[in-house]
């Protein structure tokens, strides 16, 4: 019952990391739906749908990297005068290595949106939202690409994977609930001038996920803080700054850095954003680790965003990898809304 010692390395330490943190985004500001509930409708559009698809260590894995693949839908309906209710879903899938470790969750999303203060006859605006989060989620392997001791022939010297592996690992872990609440608060001064700031926690149920029949494995509380806003130079440039800290059992992330942004304030505006980003890891052991730079472009055409990021690894990872870390694209719609139902909200 012994896995080839570089396989059981890399399972091992890929399967409690994994199990430990959620799959994680550069561009956050483009997967609100996955960053905290209470960006549930947070957008000027009567609906809004999201794809966003992210690749990983494919340096290192060559065929097999960490593929991240979400899709997300809100909308919004008023409530009384000024206020609002969200309500959204966003579906994600995730796998990696040749174990084809993959994680799928589904959640539904509600949100209510105070308006706290603003006018109809200027660009003003503040907003206070709560938001929650229901799903389920699973995790799965499979054994297929993977080899086990018990399955190496010493008279032949090869490997017979139709020997049995010894195993009493699971090919699936069993499907959990999963709940996640967030706050969120933000104000627009202008049509180029906004601050915004949140907070979230997932999984607060811990959810229970084991590839091992009446494990008590749990996935780990997670907890987020982020802001940000955009900062106006002229009526056509300014600047969309932004941070988000996330914790997840004993790890931290924090993402931090700015988009400039352009606009020729055309009556079907056209923009774009270029950016960098940084990303700072602690590990378990409580160390700073796997440092990376992140490159942004984005194209927003009227009712349509197009992201584009790339991640550059630096530290003790620039070395195996070559510096190459992630890529990711974002696609971000929005259907326009009724003059009933339009909200004035920060750009992200």
């Amino acid at each position: 019952m012994k896995i080839k010692l570089p396989i059981l390395l890399i399972l091992i330490g890929y399967l409690s990391t994994a199990t430990a943190q959620d799959p994680q985004f550069a561009q956050f500001y483009a997967s609100p739906l996955q960053l905290n509930p209470a960006m549930t409708g947070v957008h000027p559009g009567k609906w809004r749908a999201i794809a966003n698809y992210r690749e990983q260590w494919n340096s290192i894995l060559d065929t097999r990297p960490f593929r991240t693949v979400s899709t997300s839908f809100d909308a919004k309906s008023r409530i009384g005068r000024n206020d609002f209710l969200a309500y959204g879903f966003t579906l994600l899938g995730d796998r990696a290595g040749k174990s084809n470790y993959t994680r799928t969750t589904g959640d539904l999303s509600l949100s209510y949106m105070k308006q706290l203060d603003g006018s109809r006859y200027r660009g003003y605006d503040q907003y206070l939202i709560g938001g929650l989060q229901v799903g389920l989620g699973q995790q799965t392997l499979d054994y297929g690409g993977l080899w086990f001791s018990s399955q190496f022939d010493n008279g032949t010297e090869q490997i017979d994977r139709t020997l049995p592996n010894g195993e009493l690992i699971q090919e699936s872990s069993n499907v959990y609930l999963n709940m996640n609440a967030g706050l969120m608060w933000y104000a627009v001064m202008d049509d180029n001038q906004s601050l915004y700031f949140g907070g979230a926690v997932h999984h607060v149920n811990a959810p229970k996920v084991s590839f091992i029949a009446d494990g008590e494995e749990q996935i780990d509380m997670k907890w987020v803080v982020h802001a940000g806003g955009e900062l106006p130079f002229s009526h056509q440039l300014s600047l969309l700054p932004a941070v988000a800290v996330i914790g997840q059992g004993p790890s931290m992330i924090s993402l931090f850095g700015a988009n400039l942004r352009y606009t020729n304030r055309d009556w079907k505006e056209v923009a774009i954003r270029a950016g960098a980003w940084g990303q700072l890891v602690k590990d378990f052991e409580g160390s700073v680790a796997n440092p990376a730079v992140t490159f942004t472009a984005i194209l927003e055409l009227e009712r349509l965003n197009l992201g584009i990021s790339y991640d550059v690894n630096a530290n003790k990872l620039a070395a195996p990898t070559n510096g190459r870390g992630a890529f990711e694209l974002s696609l971000v719609y929005y259907h326009p809304a009724t003059r009933r139902e339009k909200v004035t909200c920060p750009k992200m």
